[in-house]
């Protein structure tokens, strides 16, 4: 039986996921809390998981896990919050965070998401929109080409590499690089890329729970 504590300031969210996880056989929500009782409830009960929310008045999510990690390093953290973008993403599992979660989650893959965290596999953040290379590339308004370009580019490829693998001029390739920088509002190859995997027009790279 995997022991949840749920930390989050709103007593309804703390209700709602209580009733989700509870419905699971192999999961016990053992306490909920807000930030400024965290730490005593999870003393208290000794969870498994702590199912933590980012944003609370007084004391916010990441005051919790850094104390958290410091006084319970076997505790499992997994971050609740409705911010999606991948800097908390990272900035959360730098800070010893067993895994991500958007509130935006279709409650069916919460005690999913929490066992995933248990067992340490990896692991993507749980709940994010789902977005396609077409649609990002449709709503950034670049052609088939651009987004064969800029692939290229995010794998590290040169302007003659990328002109050989396409089989276009090295210019042609400057022609299309000037016009993705525009309308993607970046300055260099090195912001075309890292747009490119924030926001999916190339694979990223996985997060791996610890």
């Amino acid at each position: 039986m995997i022991r949840v504590v749920v930390v989050d300031d709103e007593v309804l969210v703390r209700s709602g996921f209580q009733l989700i996880l509870n419905l699971a056989p192999d999961i016990d929500v053992v306490a909920t809390a807000d930030g400024p009782r965290a730490l005593e409830v999870i003393a208290l009960h000794h969870p498994d998981v702590v199912l933590l929310d980012i944003r609370m008045p007084k004391m916010d999510g990441w005051m919790v896990l850094e104390q958290l990690r410091a006084r319970y390093p076997r505790v499992k953290v997994v971050m609740l919050s409705v911010l999606s973008d991948q800097e908390h993403i990272a900035m959360a599992l730098a800070r010893g965070a067993s895994g991500y979660i958007v509130k935006t989650i279709n409650p069916r893959d919460l005690p999913s998401a929490l066992r995933q965290a248990v067992e340490g596999c990896v692991y993507h953040a749980i709940g994010l929109p789902e977005v396609t290379e077409e649609s990002e590339a449709r709503a950034a308004g670049l052609t088939e080409r651009e987004v064969a370009i800029l692939k290229a580019v995010a794998r590290g490829l040169s302007n003659q590499a990328i002109g050989k693998e396409l089989w276009v001029t090295e210019q042609t390739v400057k022609f299309h690089l000037t016009n993705i920088y525009r309308k993607l509002g970046v300055a260099n190859r090195t912001e075309a890329a890292r747009h490119a995997y924030q926001h999916g027009l190339v694979e990223s790279p996985v997060y791996e729970v610890v």
